[in-house]
């Protein structure tokens, strides 16, 4: 093996093989709508930023999305310095356990499933909600909001079985119709002159306004509105150039999705004056429609049309991270089946080198997490939404930190790297920062999931459990594996 690369799996250039997704599938651009879909930009504005601005700093939210910005920047650095020597579709638990042993590193790949499940069961309760009301209101049927999941589940496992080409050309047209319009609104805004106090840049960007009111507040949804951009090392195995489409996909999307919501939520704070805004967020919240804080200015700029495309738009950023986390989540589980970590035949491939078998496993998962919400009566948004979104941004959070202590550990002990700052202050500090937010995480839990403290407890406990429970059930597994092959 070249002394330069370490890999857990190895692609060949032109043909897949047994056991190999597909290679040469996706560029630096496909990669990146698979990671602008996961954190599916109309949904992140309108479902965080009310929140952010009603209960954080206010007119400061901009600032807070740029320090949350940095954090992801820094991480991303050792990410990327990693990604160059392991390419597998199971990123995080590969990662970590290259750094940390291999019984941290399968621990950590049950947690990135559960994650990577919850936070699409959380987007599936949304969703089913909206588009029941879309169509309720349009066409007069009125039907519960699970049979349009269940029915979006049905299309989703369709696209998936597709192959990846399809699903970057479906999230390609979705993400670009929801990313035009907030950035079209945003530069228009900006080229205007802001709203009625200007464009209020030290209202937004300076110390004293990043530091007002609840500042771990406002950071804590900034971090969670950047989920999902650790995709890239995930389809490393279907990129063209790995080791090069990877990082230049990465900091892309970074940089990318740090200023779209920075400078998207600084027009919206200007669209109302600085010193309107937070009083704007809250009515909009109290009334049961914090969306309504960032659809009304945007249909005050550009007409009534854009008040009846923007529900829409939402919906298909929904369904476009959807889509997003259900390939994310059966590529870990074909990495696991393929290292038998869970059983070999979820690393089944079908002609079209779509992992079939992983994707109807994760489908099942899906209703399995959904449909107890529906057989309760619970509300989806206020319950299946909103818990499983908070417990996923945790879990995932803890991925980061130790994916950046991995990246460190490995590097001091491979010495596959000699750059300092690549490998060690960069990583070191964004392990710092990442800490950070996962203090604030937890200390706003119940503010994040928007539910009651014992609700809160029992999900933070969830995401030790289900790390001890994948270290567990690895160590059985690999009893099993090696008896059978003795």
């Amino acid at each position: 093996m070249d002394s330069q690369t370490v890999s857990r799996h190895t692609v060949t250039p032109d043909a897949p093989t047994a056991g190999t997704l597909k290679p040469n599938a996706l560029g630096v651009l496909g990669i990146l709508f698979f990671v602008l879909s996961a954190q599916a930009p109309l949904t992140g504005i309108a479902g965080a930023a009310p929140i952010a601005v009603a209960l954080g700093n206010g007119p400061g939210v901009p600032a807070a999305y740029l320090v949350a910005g940095l954090v992801i920047l820094l991480f991303s650095v050792g990410f990327v310095a990693m990604g160059r020597h392991v390419v597998d579709a199971g990123a995080f638990y590969t990662y970590i356990g290259k750094g940390l042993g291999r019984t941290t590193g399968t621990g950590s790949a049950g947690l990135a499933l559960f994650a990577y499940c919850t936070i699409q069961a959380a987007m599936y309760g949304l969703y089913g909600s909206i588009v029941g009301g879309l169509v309720a209101s349009h066409t007069g049927l009125d039907l519960p909001w699970w049979v349009w999941t269940l029915a979006t589940m049905a299309v989703v496992q369709a696209l998936g079985a597709a192959g990846v080409e399809m699903g970057a050309k479906v999230l390609a047209v979705l993400v670009l119709a929801e990313f035009s319009i907030l950035s079209v609104f945003a530069l228009v805004t900006l080229v205007k002159g802001g709203g009625p106090e200007g464009l209020g840049l030290a209202d937004s960007f300076s110390p004293a306004a990043a530091l007002e009111g609840a500042p771990g507040v406002a950071v804590m949804f900034a971090v969670a509105s950047m989920f999902g951009f650790e995709a890239t090392a995930i389809y490393g195995e279907e990129a063209r150039e790995p080791r090069k489409t990877v990082p230049r996909a990465t900091y892309l999307a970074v940089v990318v999705v740090t200023g779209f919501f920075a400078l998207t939520s600084w027009m919206l704070i200007s669209s109302y004056g600085a010193s309107e805004a937070t009083a704007a967020a809250g009515k909009a919240l109290e009334g049961g429609d914090g969306a309504g804080f960032v659809f009304a200015p945007i249909a005050a700029q550009f007409g009534g049309w854009a008040g009846d495309v923007l529900p829409v738009l939402l919906a298909t950023s929904l369904f476009a991270g959807i889509l997003t986390f259900h390939n994310s989540a059966n590529r870990y589980l074909f990495s696991l089946g393929r290292d038998r970590l869970l059983p070999y035949r979820l690393c089944g491939l079908n002609r079209r080198h779509a992992p079939w078998a992983a994707g109807c496993v994760q489908t099942v998962l899906a209703v399995l997490l959904v449909m107890p919400f529906a057989l309760a009566g619970k509300d989806p948004v206020l319950t299946l939404f909103s818990w499983f979104s908070g417990v996923a941004v945790l879990a995932m959070m803890l991925l980061y930190l130790l994916t950046s202590v991995s990246v460190v550990v490995f590097f001091r002990c491979e010495r596959l790297d000699a750059r300092p700052w690549n490998t060690l202050i960069a990583p070191g500090l964004g392990a710092l920062g990442i800490a950070g937010a996962i203090w604030l995480i937890l200390a706003n839990f119940t503010t994040l999931i928007g539910g009651e403290r014992g609700t809160a407890v029992w999900l933070t406990l969830s995401v030790p459990v289900v790390m001890a429970l994948g270290i567990v059930a690895a160590r059985v597994r690999g009893r099993a594996v090696a008896a059978a092959d003795g």
